[in-house]
């Protein structure tokens, strides 16, 4: 992931970014990438994974794991993000550095045929939606907002953090989470770095 971006990018030096579900075991990477070397500096490995986090909620929202995800991106901005904070205090605990670990006590992915369990449901108190039986309710609209702001500022702590410690102008993102072009804009938006 780290050298489709950055090899193909017009830079000769930039910090490279991957935010996946699980590529390997790898799920975060930061590099640094100087004309054809690429060196990974930190990384978060399974089951601790942003993807994972986002694909969880696509799946409490009834669509389908690492296809629906933009489904959830689409239907953010028709709610408010009221379950942030909720989402913050039990299932990730992130660092000043961007670095996290999920609570696992809510998810089934690491050894289930699910994403989520009991637990999760209980935390919003209601049950998953299901497709094709159960219409999108304001609710559902609320979640999506929520899990997507909560990515948001996922992406911009990590980017704060590595321009803070490398000092690079550019970045290069990949992996599934780097589809988030929401994340993208409000990460361009922000200046951190000279070069997306």
């Amino acid at each position: 992931h780290a050298a489709s971006a950055f090899f193909p990018s017009p830079f000769e030096e930039s910090a490279i970014l991957t935010l996946d579900a699980v590529g390997e075991w790898t799920t975060t990477s930061i590099s640094l990438g100087i004309n054809n070397n690429i060196k990974i500096k930190e990384q978060i490995n399974f089951p601790h994974s942003l993807g994972l986090l986002y694909s969880s909620f696509t799946y409490y929202l009834g669509f389908k794991v690492n296809s629906g995800e933009y489904k959830l991106m689409g239907l953010a901005p028709y709610g408010e993000p009221k379950y942030k904070d909720k989402i913050f205090d039990n299932l990730i605990d992130i660092k000043d550095d961007g670095s996290f670990k999920l609570n696992m006590k809510f998810f089934n992915f690491q050894k289930g045929l699910t994403m989520i369990n009991s637990k999760f449901e209980k935390l919003f108190n209601q049950k998953r939606r299901v497709p094709e039986e159960e219409p999108l309710s304001q609710f559902h609209m609320d979640i999506a907002s929520s899990i997507q702001l909560v990515t948001e500022e996922i992406v911009i702590k990590i980017s704060r953090y590595i321009k803070k410690k490398y000092n690079v102008k550019n970045i290069c993102l990949a992996g599934g989470v780097c589809l988030n072009c929401v994340a993208n804009g409000k990460l361009l938006e922000t200046g951190i770095f000279e070069n997306v």
